[in-house]
């Protein structure tokens, strides 16, 4: 049986008054893609942002790699591989994309394994070896997202965390991202994604939860859930 990476254990988070999360329990287990889906506002965000140490529960652990986590800063989560490309992709967009990926490697001392995961992030996305001295403001959506992604992977991530890989982006774009997605996890990175295209999720990921008004309502192998009448009616558009 596969070690568990991450471990969610009845968080229950508040913005003010507000109950975000309420008694959320997931995990993620090494070498699988976990993904979360839910509707606009059901909490997957905030659920990401807890993990990396954004937010604070006021009630219940994070685990990672059986450490609790919950109390941990952002950079020092980094350093242990636990790393996340941000909804919105977050790149600077003054910088060029060669510049955007080495500072995704800022925390680390291995230069020789640096610069052997940024010739690796230019062969994974062939479109942003093309552009390296490009600024990144000037790029598609879709290049900007897999400058995201490949900036997340220089801090040398044992478990990703990608928030909404898929907005905004066309169709054929959302393909590619997806592709890159297996062929990350492939390579070794466990992966938790947070996504709203529920069809697309589910065809690539192991197992799922669904998130509904901050509780997680369904859980399962992602195959089983994209035949359960619930999440057909609600995220795939059937039934």
């Amino acid at each position: 049986m596969a070690e568990t990476v991450l471990e969610l254990e009845g968080i229950n988070v508040f913005y003010g008054a507000i109950h975000a999360l309420r008694d959320v329990s997931l995990c993620v287990n090494a070498g699988e893609v976990v993904t979360l889906i839910g509707a606009n506002g059901a909490g997957k965000t905030t659920t990401l942002a807890t993990i990396c140490g954004l937010m604070r529960p006021k009630s219940g652990s994070v685990k990672y790699n059986g450490a609790d986590i919950a109390r941990a800063q952002t950079h020092e989560l980094v350093a242990q591989g636990l790393v996340m490309a941000p909804e919105g992709r977050g790149i600077f967009p003054n910088l060029t994309v060669d510049e955007n990926l080495r500072i995704g490697a800022y925390a680390r001392r291995d230069k020789p394994a640096v610069a052997a995961d940024l010739a690796h992030a230019y062969e994974i996305f062939p479109r942003l070896s093309e552009r390296k001295r490009q600024k990144g403001g000037t790029l598609s959506g879709g290049e900007q997202q897999m400058l995201a992604i490949a900036r997340a992977l220089m801090s040398a991530p044992k478990l990703l965390l990608l928030d909404e890989p898929s907005l905004g982006l066309a169709p054929l774009i959302v393909q590619t991202i997806f592709a890159t997605i297996d062929r990350i996890n492939k390579q070794g990175v466990t992966i938790l994604l947070v996504e709203q295209n529920a069809n697309i999720a589910l065809k690539h990921s192991h197992r799922a939860y669904v998130i509904e008004a901050g509780r997680v309502d369904i859980e399962g192998d992602s195959a089983q859930l994209r035949n359960d009448p619930r999440v057909k009616a609600a995220y795939l558009g059937e039934g």
